[in-house]
C-alpha cells in the first residue's frame, strides 16, 4: 500500500509546472521549518500581559525541546531500522535531492509535528494551522519520492509524543525558568 501511495502521488510530477513548484518548495528543507520557527519567535515576544508573556514563551521552549526531543528519537531509530528511499526501490520522478540516510521514520515529520503539537496545546487555532503546514510538508515528501507515507506518520507520531513529553518536562520544571527569563527579559530579549 505505501508503494502504491508513492505512485500514485508522484505520478502526477512532471505534469503541472506550477503545481510542481508549489511541492518543491513545500518539499524543501527551509520553508516549513523557517514559518514553525517564526512563529515560535513570534510567540516568545507575543502577550499583553506578563503572565501571557512568560505562558508563551514556555511555548518557545517547549517547541525547541520537543524538536530536539524528536531528533534523537529518530537518530535512535534510525540506528536500530533502515529503510531505503522510495526513489530508490522505485521508478520515480523525484522532485527533490536524494538524501542518503534511512527513509524511517521521517525526521521532517517529527519535526513539523513536535512544533505543531507543542503550539497546540496552548494555541488552538495557530497549532491547527501549523498542524496542515507540517501535513502537507509530509505529502509533498511523498510526493516528492523521498518518503513513505508510513515514513510520515511515524514521524508525525514521534513529533507528538515529543512534544507532550516536552509540555510535562517544561511545565514542571517552569519555576527554574523564571529566573532564566526575568534575565532575558532585563537584556531586552524576552
Amino acid at each position: 500500500m505505501d508503494e502504491s501511495i508513492v505512485l500514485l502521488l508522484n505520478g502526477w510530477a512532471g505534469r503541472f509546472g506550477l503545481f510542481d513548484g508549489l511541492m518543491q518548495a513545500l518539499v524543501s528543507d527551509y520553508l516549513v521549518p523557517v514559518w514553525a520557527s517564526v512563529v515560535l519567535m513570534g510567540l516568545w515576544f507575543h502577550g499583553t500581559t506578563a503572565m501571557e508573556r512568560f505562558l508563551n514563551q514556555l511555548v518557545t521552549i517547549t517547541g525547541a525541546l520537543a524538536v530536539g526531543l524528536a531528533n534523537a528519537q529518530v537518530i535512535i531509530l534510525n540506528q536500530l531500522v533502515f529503510r531505503e528511499r522510495p526513489f530508490v526501490n522505485l521508478d520515480l520522478n523525484v522532485q527533490f535531492y536524494l538524501p542518503t540516510d534511512s527513509s524511517f521514520p521521517a525526521n521532517t515529520a517529527g519535526v513539523g509535528f513536535a512544533i505543531a503539537t507543542a503550539v497546540f496545546l496552548r494555541h488552538r487555532k495557530l497549532g491547527s494551522a501549523l498542524y496542515a503546514l507540517a501535513a502537507l510538508w509530509g505529502i509533498a515528501r511523498v510526493y516528492a519520492g523521498v518518503h513513505y507515507p508510513t515514513d510520515v506518520l511515524a514521524g508525525a507520531v514521534i513529533g507528538v509524543i515529543a512534544a507532550v513529553v516536552a509540555t510535562m518536562i517544561v511545565r514542571r520544571g517552569a519555576f527554574m525558568l523564571r529566573p532564566v527569563l526575568r534575565t532575558f527579559k532585563f537584556f531586552y530579549a524576552a
